[in-house]
């Protein structure tokens, strides 16, 4: 009987030295769960990539070779602070033995695409009005030229599978579909029985393509849109209606281009989207062209950041910065150039010592014609600092 009493204490003192245990594996594990874990990470755009043919001269170092680099110089620390950043290539490289061209059909160095590359951007869009400038042929050289920078493209494509593949990138775990459409291609026509070298802003399509990127799990989808009117500083009506249709079809961030000049942006109540919030940008200006009167030599750095809880999947947008941007042309260390330059209030900034006293007016205003657009238009939005 005396054994038996024992063997019973000793399985009870078991029992309860086993369930302090799981308690406190329980308490640890409720612990950990409960606490957030987050991630955040940077999406910068920029507006259109541009080169006219003063540009490329100016880039020339020998007969068969430029030098696009210094261009960027200043600006890409702004651009390599991302996780992620794109912008609008509005040019073909078809090669130099169609001779190199600016406006109104682009074909430029090869050099081009590279310090793009070189400048911190991780994917341009290909989607525009000048994407068959040099047909069918300049439009494919141009993506093996961007293939072979290094670079990701989204808006023209090699094939049906090409065009049907979206393109999705993994940001710390972030998911994004970047899609991208253009209004028209200037009247050069797109071969009949292959559609599928450029998206055209169809809304059946986009839906479509919506729906695709959500069944594959993506975080978040971000449509870029080559459309509106030239040097208007407003949505046009068409505008509007298609980024209407957009939201409604379950995109979560809009982006785009084409007008030259900065137009306002805005925060939308999403539908179907992974964001509560999402956000639109209806034309960031020029980042890089010789289009040298006001608005249209001004561009902006648009930052989005995003925060998603790894316990529950929920996404939201952190905050939405912008850094105004503005060309400069003329002496860069005793040569000839252009130089992206981050636009600011004050001068007391140095980045060109013999730039003129009209540049620093034009650079001024630059800065107060984007800071309006961009706060007094949008609002909710602030103005990065020049130090990133």
């Amino acid at each position: 009987m005396r054994r038996l009493i024992i063997s019973f204490a000793a399985a009870c003192l078991f029992v309860l030295i086993i369930t302090e245990y799981l308690k406190s594996k329980e308490c640890k594990y409720r612990h950990n769960f409960a606490a957030d874990s987050t991630v955040t990470i940077s999406i910068s755009a920029v507006g259109d990539l541009m080169c006219h043919s003063p540009q490329f001269e100016y880039a020339r170092v020998s007969a068969d070779s430029f030098n696009f680099n210094p261009a960027f110089e200043i600006i890409k620390q702004y651009l390599q602070n991302s996780d992620f950043t794109f912008g609008n290539l509005e040019t073909v490289t078809a090669g130099k033995l169609k001779g190199y061209s600016g406006y109104p059909f682009f074909n430029v160095p090869d050099e081009f695409v590279a310090a793009v590359k070189s400048a911190g951007f991780n994917l341009v869009t290909t989607s525009n009005n000048h994407a068959l400038d040099d047909g069918e042929y300049g439009l494919l050289r141009t993506i093996s030229t961007i293939k072979n920078t290094g670079l990701y493209y989204s808006g023209t494509f090699t094939s049906q599978r090409d065009r049907d593949s979206i393109r999705i990138f993994n940001i710390k775990g972030i998911k994004l579909a970047l899609l991208a459409y253009t209004y028209g291609t200037n009247g050069n026509p797109v071969p009949k029985e292959k559609p599928y070298l450029i998206n055209l802003i169809d809304t059946m399509q986009i839906r479509k393509d919506i729906n695709i990127s959500r069944q594959i799990g993506t975080d978040i989808v971000l449509v870029y849109f080559h459309f509106g009117t030239e040097y208007k500083r407003t949505p046009t009506d068409y505008q509007k209606i298609i980024v209407e249709k957009t939201i409604a079809d379950g995109a979560d961030l809009i982006i785009g281009g084409h007008p030259h000049v900065i137009e306002p942006a805005s925060f939308f109540k999403t539908s179907g989207g992974r964001l509560d919030t999402g956000f639109a940008a209806y034309s960031m200006g020029n980042f890089i062209s010789n289009q040298r009167w006001r608005y249209s030599d001004a561009g902006v750095i648009l930052k989005i950041i995003l925060k998603k809880n790894l316990n529950n999947g929920t996404i939201s947008i952190l905050k939405v910065t912008f850094l105004p941007t503005w060309v400069f042309k003329g002496k860069i260390k005793n040569k000839n150039g252009y130089e992206i330059l981050p636009a600011a209030d004050t001068l007391n900034q140095v980045f060109l010592t013999d730039m003129s006293n009209d540049g620093k007016k034009k650079m001024l205003q630059a800065y107060d014609d984007t800071k309006y657009i961009m706060t007094n238009l949008t609002g909710n939005i602030s103005v990065e600092s020049i130090h990133p």
